[in-house]
């Protein structure tokens, strides 16, 4: 026979003590689950999301971009102009890099664009064909501007790009080559 004295707890105070203890840490962690909801954090959220935005704006930028000045310039100089034709595609991108460069400055996000000669060139020879079989002229890496002759006429293939975004928590560098 067991015999239970008052200087043992019994089964059941041992159950209400344990009871208390996880009550009471229950309530400690309560402010930490709290803490948590109140500051949005979500282990879903893709970190590379800041990374690819602001990328995805030059792209889209400079494509469009691109495209009205190569249009607007593509057929409208001989070949042996072809400088001018260069020129031309080059000035009228200007106004489009200027709007790039200040388009997110307020939210602390800054882009600056410069004329990737190394890329038109590297674009060039793998894109170009040579030989006598091809279809068309010559191509020409000018300033970052890769152009082709055509019936006597310059067109406007590709323009290459350098590219760094600066933001407050990141700074990358792009190379974008625009095709036409």
């Amino acid at each position: 026979m067991v015999r239970v004295t008052e200087s043992e707890p019994s089964r059941r105070e041992r159950a209400q003590l344990v009871l208390a203890a996880a009550a009471v840490v229950a309530v400690a962690l309560a402010p930490v689950v709290v803490a948590y909801v109140q500051l949005g954090y979500h282990a879903d959220v893709d970190a590379s999301e800041d990374y690819d935005a602001p990328a995805e704006n030059a792209d889209r930028v400079l494509t469009r971009a691109v495209h009205g000045a190569a249009a607007d310039t593509s057929g409208e100089h001989a070949w042996p102009d072809r400088g001018d034709a260069v020129a031309a595609v080059r000035s009228s991108l200007e106004s489009d890099l200027d709007a790039l460069r200040s388009s997110r400055v307020e939210s602390g996000t800054v882009y600056r664009v410069e004329y990737n000669r190394t890329a038109a060139e590297s674009w060039r020879e793998s894109n170009c064909p040579s030989g006598p079989n091809r279809q068309f002229g010559d191509c020409e890496a000018q300033d970052g501007v890769v152009v082709q002759e055509r019936a006597g006429e310059t067109h406007v293939l590709a323009v290459a790009f350098d590219v760094r975004v600066t933001s407050e928590r990141n700074e990358f560098d792009l190379t974008i080559v625009v095709e036409r």
